[in-house]
This record gives C-alpha cells, structure tokens and sequence, in this order.
C-alpha cells in the first residue's frame, strides 16, 4: 500500500516512536510532585516544552499541550473571545478553515456575538482586503489559517496578521498543516497545531498563546498547563511529539523541495492522462505534499475504494464520501468541482515510484468508475422551450451526467433545467458550466428540491 492521505494524519516518524518508547519508562510520574519520579517527570516536560517552543518562534511559557489541535482551537477561540469580551463581540474567520474553527464560530453566535466568513477565491485563498473590509471596532480575534488542510492553498497569513496588529486586534493562527514545513513567521498573537499532522502521536495538540494577549479560560481552571489545558499532561506522547517535530524540521527544506516535484508532476499529468479534470489549489502558494483534483461524471466514495483496491490510501472532500451527503465545506467555498475529488497528500519520505503507479493507476480507475456511472439515461422532457431533466432522488454525479448528456439536444440559446433535490448539485452544476463554457443562469425554487438552468451557448 502506498499512503498518500497524510494531510489528516501522518505516518509515526521512527523517531516520535523511539521517544515514546523511551519515555514510557521515565515520564509516567505527575510531573506536579516535588518527589524524584516527579522530578524526573517535570524534566521530561519541561525539555519537551522548550524544543516545541524553539520550533514554533515562541516563548516556553507561552505554549501549553493539549489533548488533540482540535481542543487547542477550541480553547483558543473561546479564551481568547472570553478575555476581550470588553472590546466587543465580533469574531473574523475565512470560509475555507477547519470544521473546529467554524463550530467555534456556531458557537460563538449561538452566543449572540457575530462573525464574518471572509470568502476566498476558486484557488482557495482570501484577500488581505476581505480581512481589511471585515475589521471593525469591536472586532475581538480574527482567524486564519497557515494553509488550507483540504486544498493546499497557503493564506496571506503575513499581511493580515499586520493588519490585525495595527487595528489591535489579535489574530489565531491555525498552522495544523503547515507547521511540520516551518514555522509562522509573522506577529500572530495565538497558535494551534496538531502532532499527528507531523508524524507525532495523535492526541497531543499545541496552543501558544503569546505575552499581552488578552485571554480568560473557559470552564473550570485546572491548576496543569498554565490553566488553559485541564488534566494529566500525557508526557510520553508529549515527549514523543516534540522530537519528531524536530526531527521533520531539521530535513524539511530537502524534502519540500522533493515532495513538490511529485506533487507539481501529478499536477501537470493528471490532466492529461484523465479527461475532464479540475486541479483545484493555488498551483504556486501551496504546501509541498498536498495536490487536490475533482472528476467529472465520477463518485468520489467509488473512486477512492477503486484506488484503495488497486493499493492507494487517498482521501475526498466529495459529498460521496460524507454521512451528511454534502460537499466540502471547502470546495464550496472556492466554487469549484466537488464531484470525483481526490486529494493526495504525500507524507515525508514518499517514493517516486509509487507516485509513478499512481498516475499509471489513476486513468483506469476513473474510467471504470464512469463506465459503471454511465448506464442510467437521462428522464428528459420538453416544456415550452425548455429541456427539463429529471434527478430527483439521484445523488451525485448523475444530475451533472444526465445534464451532460442532452446538452447536445438543445440548440445553442436554448435552456436545460435540471431538477435535483442532491446539496451537490448546488456546487457541481455551475462548476460544470464553468469547465465546459456553457451559461449558468440560476437556481429556481421546484416542488421538490431546486431547478438549476443552464443555457448552451456553444
């Protein structure tokens, strides 16, 4: 098997494993003891905290373990929104963040203070003058992400973290992705990260939260971790976390340079080696090992266990392959295929050869899902002047290869109206004009589910 999905987790680095074995036999004492074990305990700790902090660009004291990059968001927002509650109830995030950071934001409204989704573009990225637009008086944090988990996409992060600054306002930087690559250089004023994002044990998350920032926990305050991370400190994993981001930080500008190559080649060849594709991500500002592509006339659930079968572990932002049946929040955002997406991520240490397989894999799997997506003909019927296409009740990708295929039966100027009650179809309907140069008109409201119009124009 070739793993190629460590955008959600990476493989345990030789060296976290090393750690954590040796750490299990000294670090299991409560590091809060004045005893010898808890000494022993507390040294371990401390060293661990230190070569974090090194790796970060902060201050040992400004950054606390948590139990998982989730929980440090998490914290992060609330204490953060909790300690300038004075200066006002406005929160920014981009569309395009982490489900912990926009389920902080829910919450936060739900709480009755506001927020505003900056919008990004069909690459993935938000303009420093969305951030610039959306600062106001009593704005209390902005958030934004080092690079987008799904896509690649590295944000501005520089040039809204200076605006941030000269408003006074501080800005949350999720760094879960980029973290492993380098550090965040900029004036953030808080940061998240996740340990199994860089080969580190899963369950270990950091949150730093630097000098001057005002910041009140939420919940009951735990004597551990400075108040803002309650319980035991998990010190073998924390150990085990520390070292093995030193370690992917000490070959990380080697490796970038390689894993770019890869993912750069899978960039220029998958398109021509599959007909309708969209490569989707900023082709220049990404990370190194992430490369995110979308399908025509393909299930993403079907594809990825056709590529699992074939010895590939791959992941999707494609509703296929969600229990909620809705495309990527992420994909959505950018306004760009949903349908047949596949995103690789490579982990460090990633093989030429099995990039090679890959590509030579790929074209076979995706026609063998299309071949078997192909049989259901289209429900057509004419109204007026109008196409109308029959999808209720089929789920992606069938409205877009029904709207494909009649199409051709309509003359240029004339219309096609598909009815499908799929969330997808909201998203993969214009994004199909837009591949295919045809005119998106609108949404219509239908007894059931939504009419999407689409004009020929070619």
């Amino acid at each position: 098997m070739a793993y190629f999905d460590a955008a959600s987790a990476a493989p345990l680095h030789p060296v976290a494993r090393q750690a954590l074995s040796a750490s299990l036999d000294e670090g299991w004492a409560d590091p809060a003891r004045l005893y010898r074990e808890g000494r022993r305990a507390r040294m371990l700790l401390d060293a661990a905290r230190e070569a974090a902090a090194e790796a970060v660009g902060c201050r040992p004291d400004e950054l606390v373990f948590t139990s998982s990059g989730t929980g440090a968001v998490h914290s992060g927002i609330a204490g953060a929104l909790a300690g300038r509650r004075r200066a006002g109830r406005h929160l920014i995030v981009s569309a395009v963040e982490h489900s912990s950071v926009l389920h902080s934001a829910e919450v936060f409204e739900a709480e009755g203070g506001t927020v505003t989704r900056a919008p990004v573009t069909r690459t993935g990225a938000v303009s420093v003058g969305s951030y610039a637009d959306a600062l106001r008086s009593d704005t209390a944090l902005a958030c934004l992400q080092s690079a987008n988990h799904e896509v690649g996409t590295e944000q501005p992060v520089a040039e809204v973290a200076e605006l941030c600054r000269e408003a006074g306002v501080p800005l949350l930087v999720d760094a879960a992705q980029s973290l492993g690559w380098g550090a965040v250089e900029c004036p953030w004023s808080l940061l998240t990260a996740s340990a199994h994002k860089w080969g580190g044990p899963s369950g270990v998350g950091l949150l730093v939260v630097r000098k001057g920032v005002r910041f009140a926990p939420r919940g009951p305050v735990d004597e551990r971790e400075s108040g803002r991370a309650a319980g035991f400190e998990n010190i073998p994993a924390i150990v085990a976390a520390a070292a093995s981001l030193r370690a992917v930080r000490a070959q990380a500008a080697q490796e970038a340079v390689r894993v770019r190559e890869l993912t750069a080649r899978i960039r220029a060849r998958v398109g021509a080696l599959v007909p309708d594709v969209e490569v989707v991500g900023d082709p220049e500002r990404r990370l190194p090992g992430i490369v995110t592509f979308s399908c025509l006339y393909v299930d993403g659930e079907a594809l990825l266990h056709e590529l699992d079968r074939a010895g590939f572990s791959v992941s999707s932002g494609s509703s296929c392959t969600s229990s909620t049946l809705t495309p990527s929040h992420v994909l959505r955002a950018m306004g760009v295929l949903s349908e047949g997406n596949v995103r690789v991520s490579l982990p460090v240490g990633a093989a030429e050869e099995d990039v090679e397989r890959f590509l030579d894999v790929l074209p076979g799997a995706v026609a063998g899902v299309r071949e078997k997506l192909g049989a259901p003909a289209p429900v057509a019927d004419v109204r007026g002047d109008v196409l109308v296409v029959d999808a209720l009740g089929k789920r992606c990708p069938i409205p877009v290869i029904e709207l494909a295929k009649v199409i051709g039966d309509v003359p240029v100027g004339g219309s096609v109206r598909v009815l499908s009650d799929d969330e997808a179809a909201r998203l993969d309907i214009p994004a199909w004009c837009e591949m295919r140069g045809q005119e998106y008109v609108g949404e219509e409201p239908a007894d059931r589910g939504s009419a999407y119009v689409v004009r020929r124009t070619s």
